[in-house]
């Protein structure tokens, strides 16, 4: 039989020290499915978010939110 790593005194030390936060409330369910695809096409071929010279920018990129309408 194995060594056990550490005193299983200890076992949870970290997950009891920590603070509990509140959940900050109601999320909106995400759609899934056919819903989910729709959206994802949308995103990624509908809305492109171009940079200069008719460049694709990618997925992550912020120069799209920073235009702003």
């Amino acid at each position: 039989m194995g060594k056990v790593h550490g005193s299983l005194a200890r076992a949870g030390k970290v997950k009891g020290q920590t603070p509990k936060v509140e959940p900050s409330g109601e999320k909106k369910k995400l759609p899934t499915g056919r819903a989910k695809k729709r959206m994802q096409y949308n995103r990624r071929f509908v809305n492109v978010a171009t940079a200069a010279g008719g460049k694709k920018l990618g997925p992550n990129s912020n120069a799209a939110k920073m235009a702003g309408p």
